[in-house]
């Protein structure tokens, strides 16, 4: 009797039943972790899966059964450590329901997230959690998500004004506020001459931030110098070669609010480079209260936004959404903790 051998093609549904005297359909409970099978059954299908090398193409199933165990997350700057402390709270929540995480990174460039977004979607995640790199336009991510996908961005605003992606969920930091409490704090040690330092105008995040910036000087009766915005990457080593773009003006700063907290540790570095003491001789503000901002020399005054508890929270908004497809679009604006450390020390002539 000639025996029956997968050797060669891949191995069906049909063939792990047949092996195990079960029907296609209890093969395909056992595959999906159905309760439904006993416990035994489950076990002898088990067995059969491996003896026969099945593999289990799940994004197919996904097709048919219109579920997914995944969701996907795009980033714009995974080296930031404010980004990776939110990737991992982001992940921790979805794998406490049952998800796998697909990780994606666009490096700041808006090209880039079109070709991520393409390629994770090809897995057919049950939604996405998306973080726009600057440029990203609502009309591209649109086109390449399209109108169903369950998706939230967080922490930037996408350009243009189209009004279909109204429909995504938001979660924002609040950037103004935060901002303005920095400015504020300083103004509070004495500081009068007060730069805002890093990021690109043309990320809203940034916009909001300087916003909050400008809104406390002028709160306080201050000028504020044209030359006092010194634009950079959100990077430390950016910020560190911008550094001496702070003092070409006439009138020198005494302190900076600082875009991030990765800018905020690059100027102190390149403070440094110029013989200028971070906390003593130049004060300075973050924005994140990433884990290394209390360990920097000296410790950094931010803003607290709680990065992993944002991951969490982003995970429990997109799986809202999954539970209730049809409910209205909301946006959430996480508040932001002022956190007073060394580095943001008075004026030497105050």
């Amino acid at each position: 009797m000639p025996i029956h051998s997968s050797i060669g093609r891949k191995a069906t549904l049909n063939d792990i039943a047949a092996g195990c005297g079960v029907s296609r359909a209890t093969v395909s409970l056992v595959l999906r972790g159905s309760s439904l099978v006993h416990q035994r059954t489950r076990a002898r299908v088990e067995e059969e899966l491996r003896r026969q090398g099945y593999v289990y193409n799940r994004a197919a199933a996904n097709l048919r059964q219109r579920t997914s165990s995944s969701v996907a997350l795009v980033l714009n700057d995974l080296a930031n450590p404010f980004f990776a402390e939110f990737a991992a709270g982001v992940d921790e929540a979805l794998a406490a329901a049952g998800f796998v995480t697909l990780l994606g990174c666009t490096g700041e460039s808006a090209t880039r997230e079109q070709a991520v977004l393409g390629s994770l979607l090809e897995h057919g995640p049950a939604g996405i959690i998306l973080s726009p790199a600057e440029h990203s336009e609502a009309r591209e991510v649109l086109a390449t998500v399209g109108r169903r996908a369950p998706l939230l961005l967080f922490n930037r605003e996408l350009g243009g004004t189209l009004p279909e992606y109204a429909h995504w969920d938001q979660l924002m930091l609040d950037n103004q506020r935060g901002a303005r409490l920095a400015t504020e704090h300083l103004i509070d040690r004495g500081h009068r001459h007060i730069a805002f330092f890093g990021g690109h105008h043309d990320s809203s995040s940034c916009r909001q931030r300087h916003a909050g910036y400008v809104e406390a000087m002028h709160a306080a009766g201050l000028p504020v110098e044209p030359y006092w915005r010194v634009d950079c990457a959100p990077t430390r080593l950016d910020a560190a070669h911008r550094t001496a773009a702070l003092f070409d003006g006439a009138i020198a700063p005494t302190a900076a609010v600082c875009y991030n907290d990765a800018v905020a540790l690059g100027l102190m570095l390149g403070l440094n480079q110029r013989g200028l003491r971070p906390g003593r001789d130049f004060a300075l503000t973050g924005f994140d209260d990433i884990a290394e901002a209390a360990l920097g020399m000296p410790p950094l005054t931010t803003l607290s936004t709680a990065p992993h508890e944002r991951g969490w929270q982003a995970a429990q908004l997109i799986m809202h959404r999954l539970q209730q497809p049809q409910a209205a679009s909301q946006q959430t604006i996480a508040p932001v903790q002022l956190v007073v450390r060394e580095s943001s020390c008075p004026p030497l002539t105050a």
